[in-house]
């Protein structure tokens, strides 16, 4: 149970993370960009990380894991284009 737990508490995690790098890269849009984006990098290497640990995880998890890294493929996308936005301001 405590296994099925911390996992669930990681997945939670994850997703937490992609939601935040998504609002991020939204927000980002709407304020003056600055040179370096470090939260914004430091959201995408988060996002890469999660992505290889839900690749090496099994994959019977009634396709929530790859739902898990396709929404996360799809938030590392966003946080790639916040960035773009910002280095063309």
């Amino acid at each position: 149970m405590e296994n099925s737990t911390s996992r669930r508490s990681m997945f939670r995690v994850v997703a937490a993370g992609a939601a935040v790098a998504t609002a991020a890269a939204v927000a980002g849009t709407a304020t003056p960009a600055e040179a370096y984006q470090g939260n914004m990098e430091r959201a995408l290497s988060n996002l890469y990380e999660a992505l290889a640990s839900l690749r090496e995880a099994s994959a019977n998890k009634g396709g929530h894991r790859g739902n898990a890294m396709n929404l996360i493929r799809q938030a590392i996308s966003e946080v790639e284009a916040g960035i773009d936005f910002a280095d063309d301001q």
